[in-house]
């Protein structure tokens, strides 16, 4: 290259520090720059080629904000990222940690994935994804299944699918118009787990507690999560699963929660709170669940069955009655 070529260029230091130092090769060609130019300071080590056509002009690792950036600019505008690297960005807390960069490119789109990206061609964006400047961002609903839709295992899902509602990033019918927009497409373990929020399910211990009990005979008679109250209407802790004819609670004390000072004064309370008006509380760790759940199941049917006809508890339910979608079977069809 000669020297009156070098003073055309245009400087991008702008445009880099916008992009954080990510920038395309179609940029850098607008700005002067040759192919041969690129593939000097790439090959000597001053610019990475972090994926087709994207480099970065710096040394050293990428931030995930870089990646995700250095994705977009190599999709196109109208990619959106999805799944976990979406969650990862909404600020999730309990989302597997991944590399990758999964994104929603229009169905048309010729783009093929490559290194840390993850092209997924769809009939539909999401309609509500969110701009995050330089990027598009699904939905915490549209990233929740379709991280479900990637992940194999179940723990997981149902860790952030919890997450997703107790937290409030999003509900459960946002989730079931997700999956029913999926159809059956990789959809199996998501709506398993969404049926567990369906029934009142709130954490991945308690969905493994339900599923612990699930051949049980006692299996129609639990409530997850339900409101309680006495009869003069003053509201009770609601615990993780309740049954009425035993005026049995069930709490999965986990160690994040229940094991800090505070964590352990509310569960104290909330212990006391209920025992004060008849009702039996059981307490399970999620390790206890996991590892041993025939004794948990045994524990729990045994209780019922030795307080049955000799509890007087006025405790009151306002929820529609758990019984009722057993009966009925899988509540998301």
């Amino acid at each position: 290259m000669t020297a009156t070529s070098r003073t055309t260029r245009v400087d991008i230091s702008d445009l880099a520090e916008r992009q954080q130092q990510i920038v395309t090769r179609a940029q850098l060609l607008v700005a002067g720059y040759d192919d041969m130019a690129i593939y000097r300071r790439t090959r000597s080590a001053r610019w990475q080629r972090v994926l087709p056509g994207v480099y970065v002009l710096t040394t050293g690792h990428l931030s995930d904000e870089q990646r995700r950036i250095a994705a977009a600019l190599y999709a196109g505008e109208n990619a959106q990222i999805t799944s976990l690297a979406a969650l990862a960005w909404h600020g999730f807390r309990y989302a597997p940690i991944s590399d990758r960069v999964q994104l929603l490119v229009p169905h048309e789109a010729r783009r093929r994935s490559a290194g840390h990206v993850i092209v997924a061609r769809a009939m539909e964006l999401d309609p509500n994804a969110r701009d995050a400047g330089l990027y598009r961002v699904c939905s915490p609903a549209r990233a929740v299944v379709d991280a479900g839709r990637e992940l194999r295992e179940l723990r997981p899902i149902r860790a952030i699918t919890a997450e997703a509602v107790q937290r409030g990033f999003t509900d459960p019918p946002a989730l079931v118009d997700e999956i029913r927009r999926a159809k059956r497409s990789r959809t199996a373990l998501i709506r398993r787990v969404v049926d567990e929020i369906l029934a009142g399910v709130r954490s991945a211990p308690e969905a493994e507690l339900r599923e612990c009990l699930a051949g049980s005979a006692l299996a129609p008679l639990l409530r997850w999560n339900p409101p309680l109250h006495e009869k003069d209407g003053t509201r009770l802790p609601t615990p993780d699963a309740w049954i009425a004819d035993s005026a049995l609670a069930i709490e999965v004390d986990s160690q994040e929660f229940h094991y800090s000072a505070d964590g352990w004064r509310r569960t104290m309370d909330r212990h006391n709170e209920l025992g004060r008006v008849g009702v039996l509380v059981l307490h399970f760790t999620p390790a206890e669940i996991r590892t041993n759940p025939r004794r948990v199941r045994r524990l729990i049917e045994q209780t019922h069955d030795a307080r049955l006809g000799s509890v007087t508890c006025d405790v009151l339910t306002r929820d529609p009655s758990y019984a009722e979608s057993v009966k009925k079977g899988p509540l998301l069809r």
